[in-house]
This record gives C-alpha cells, sequence and structure tokens, in this order.
C-alpha cells in the first residue's frame, strides 16, 4: 500500500482520539543540539489534513486491531479499510513533516495487534528512534495500553512527553459490555503506576545536583471518555472525573461525544448525543479544575443529573443561587470573583491587581470586553448596582439568544 494511502486512512482513524493536547511539558530548544523544539505551554504552527491548524501529527501506528470494543470503529469485526505503519515509515513520516513546518510534534495512537506488548513496543520504538537516533526534541505523546508490561510503560514515559491510556467509559457496567475485552481495574493499576513514576521524577529533579534526574512524561498523563455510548449521565461522567484527578493527578479528562458507527452494536444508541452536551462537559471540567465547584454545586445547575444545556454551568449555578449575588468586584475577594458569570480566572486576577490602584467601574469592564450583558446583573462596581429580578426574568436577560452556531465546513490542505 502506498504511504499515502496508509496516511489517508490511519490519520482519519485517529481522529476519534480526543487527548492530544501538548500543553504542559518541559522546554527544549534545538539550538542547543538536535533537531525540534517544545515550549512549555505548547506547540503551535502546525496543520492537519483537513486544513486545521494544530501541532501534532496525530495518527495510528496501525487501525487493526484483535479486540472488538462495540463503540470502536476500529473494533476487530468491523468492516473499515485497514493499514499498518512500520517503525521506519513512521519517524521518517514525522521527520519529514517537521522539516516541512507542517508538524511540530506526534501523537501516536494503535489499534492493538498480535498482543499489548507486542504493540507496544512498536509504539515505544517510534519514540526511541526519534530521540536518541535523530535527536528530535519536539513533543511526543504516546497513547499505552494498560495491559502492556510495567517496563515497556516505563520505557515509553522516559521518551514521551505525556502519556495516556483511555478509561473509554464513565462506568465499570458499561465498559464490561461494550468493551469486554478491557478491565477497568488494570487500567486504574496503570494510571496508578504512572502517577508514582511521574511524582518520583518531579521530586528527583528538585534534588538533582549533578547527575540529571531521570525523565518520565513531564508533560503527565491524561485520559478520555465516551460521551453518549451508554446510559450514564452527567453525573456520572463527573463523578468519574473528578476521581480521576483527584487520585491519579491527570492532566486532563478529555471527552468524545459517541458518533454512530456502521453495523454497530444493537447495545448502542443510533443517534449521538448533541454535541454541546460534551461542550458543557468541559466546561464544568473548567470548573472543577480552576474555579473551585464542587460537583454537588456544579449538578446543582441541572436537572436529573444533567447539565443545562441552554446555558454554561456556572451560569446555571448562579440563576440557582441567586442569593449569593450581586457581588462587589472592589471588595470581594478572588474565590467570589471567581463565581460570577463572565469572569474567567485571568480577569479576576487582573482586576485583583487593577484595583489596588483605583475603583472599579462599569467602563472599566468594557475595556477589558467582557460580557457585560451577562456579567452586571451578578456584579456591583463603583458605579453600578445592579437591580433584584427573579430568576425567570434574569435567564431571560443572561442566557444566549442564539445559540450554537454551525461550524464551516473545513477546506482540505494536502500535507504530501
Amino acid at each position: 500500500m502506498e504511504l499515502r494511502r496508509k496516511l489517508e486512512i490511519l490519520a482519519d482513524a485517529a481522529k476519534y482520539d480526543a487527548s492530544c493536547a501538548s500543553s504542559g511539558s518541559e522546554k527544549r530548544d534545538s539550538r542547543e543540539g538536535g533537531l525540534g523544539s517544545t515550549e512549555g505551554m505548547g506547540i503551535c504552527h502546525a496543520y492537519a489534513p483537513d486544513g486545521r491548524c494544530i501541532s501534532l501529527l496525530k495518527v495510528l501506528l496501525t487501525n487493526a486491531c484483535i479486540y472488538d470494543c462495540a463503540y470502536c470503529i476500529n473494533r476487530a469485526t468491523s468492516n473499515v479499510p485497514r493499514a499498518r505503519f512500520t517503525v521506519r515509515e513512521l519517524v521518517d513520516l514525522t521527520l519529514d513533516f517537521y522539516r516541512r513546518n507542517y508538524i511540530e510534534g506526534l501523537f501516536l495512537s494503535s489499534g492493538i495487534i498480535r498482543s499489548p506488548d507486542y504493540t507496544m513496543e512498536r509504539l515505544v520504538d517510534v519514540a526511541r528512534i526519534l530521540r536518541e537516533e535523530h535527536g528530535f526534541r519536539g513533543y511526543i505523546h504516546l497513547k499505552t495500553i494498560p495491559d502492556a508490561s510495567p517496563e515497556l510503560l516505563a520505557e515509553a514515559g522516559r521518551h514521551a512527553d505525556r502519556l495516556s491510556i483511555n478509561i473509554e467509559l464513565p462506568q465499570e457496567g458499561a465498559l464490561k459490555a461494550l468493551a469486554p475485552e478491557k478491565d477497568l481495574s488494570e487500567i486504574r493499576r496503570a494510571m496508578g503506576r504512572m502517577r508514582l513514576r511521574i511524582e518520583e521524577a518531579k521530586e528527583a529533579r528538585k534534588t538533582e545536583r549533578r547527575a540529571p534526574a531521570p525523565r518520565f512524561a513531564p508533560a503527565g498523563q491524561s485520559t478520555q471518555m465516551i460521551v453518549g455510548a451508554d446510559a450514564s449521565d452527567d453525573r456520572a461522567v463527573l463523578g468519574t472525573t473528578a476521581n480521576l484527578y483527584g487520585s491519579y493527578g491527570l492532566k486532563r479528562v478529555y471527552f468524545s461525544a459517541y458518533s454512530p458507527i456502521p453495523d454497530a452494536s444493537r447495545l448502542l444508541p443510533p443517534v449521538a448525543p448533541p454535541l454541546v452536551r460534551e461542550h458543557r462537559l468541559y466546561q464544568a471540567d473548567w470548573l472543577l479544575r480552576f474555579y473551585g465547584f464542587t460537583l454537588e454545586e456544579i449538578m446543582a445547575g441541572g436537572e436529573g443529573g444533567m447539565l443545562d444545556l441552554g446555558i454554561d454551568p456556572k451560569l446555571a449555578w448562579a440563576l440557582r443561587h441567586r442569593g449569593e449575588f450581586p457581588v462587589d468586584v472592589n471588595r470581594a475577594p478572588r474565590d467570589r470573583l471567581l463565581r460570577v458569570p463572565g469572569l474567567g480566572a485571568k480577569t479576576v486576577d487582573r482586576l485583583l491587581t487593577a484595583r489596588r490602584h483605583r475603583s472599579i467601574r462599569s467602563e472599566d469592564l468594557a475595556r477589558l470586553r467582557l460580557p457585560l450583558a451577562k456579567l452586571l446583573p451578578f456584579l456591583v462596581t463603583e458605579d453600578h448596582r445592579p437591580r433584584v429580578t427573579d430568576q425567570l426574568d434574569l435567564r431571560a436577560l443572561v442566557a444566549p439568544r442564539t445559540g450554537f452556531a454551525r461550524a464551516a465546513r473545513p477546506v482540505q490542505l494536502a500535507l504530501l
């Protein structure tokens, strides 16, 4: 099979994996030797085959798989075209794309071929050859296989910036029904082992003197959950998310809305969930990680275990807790300002700095290009105090009026 055709198949097959962000790694500069660079805040200036501006070559080693997960387009019984890169082909492709300024990093996953160890060994070989034979200093994210040997996972962490293991579904019962070859307890054990190695490497870097500390996945680990393939509601999804952050120190939990596939199992829903549900889960995830919200507070804004699809979860919470507002922007502590709809964490920090020098007025908020229609009903400024309104009236004033616009169809760009 021609290399171009392999790339078409395996790049398309990788689009279902959302967990490929590149932020959070250590800084490396090719001016010190080697090929490629990565900045601690992420990589940019690259383009995917469909024209989207991204940073990573996102591809599978192969879409052949011995597992038969019902929700997966690449399952063993799926009637899709199959392809497989050799290790050398994938190394050469990554280097060629980098030299042509298409990418600055690699996200590599794979179906399971022969055995977990055999597949994991091929993935590690790609990263090892890039690092050791070619001095590649760009970003590498490897999707790991929980059933692979701990020695292979340890070697993966020495070469990759980030590792990830997909937890797949929010609840163990659904995973057993839809992916019987996968074991949630083994997935969690692998996550636990990775967390220990990551923490050991961080601690070693703090105490290193002359000898360099051992390197292990400096950008941490992440995972992904499919949303809408089973009956799990948003409370179950976010409950599992909060547990993963607390138990395994994950950098990110990614959500992927279930997409119906050809010849699907009867256990799967016939239609995809609304895409806005995935968006609301990401917003709720942000509140959990950066805004001090608990799971119960986030879910209080919805009903029946589901988030409100019409408005973002912070606004939904605020409407249900009108007694907490208005908040005085010139006097309130940071944790209270973070709960005001329309204020992000960076904006709150800027306001805290600005109010040391002068009282903040509505015009100051306007200069920051904040959504005043959404913000001012919940906020007191030097020249503004909102009137008390009932919840229904307030929702009509602050809720989005147009909904989500459909994204324009991307323009195809050729990589080869």
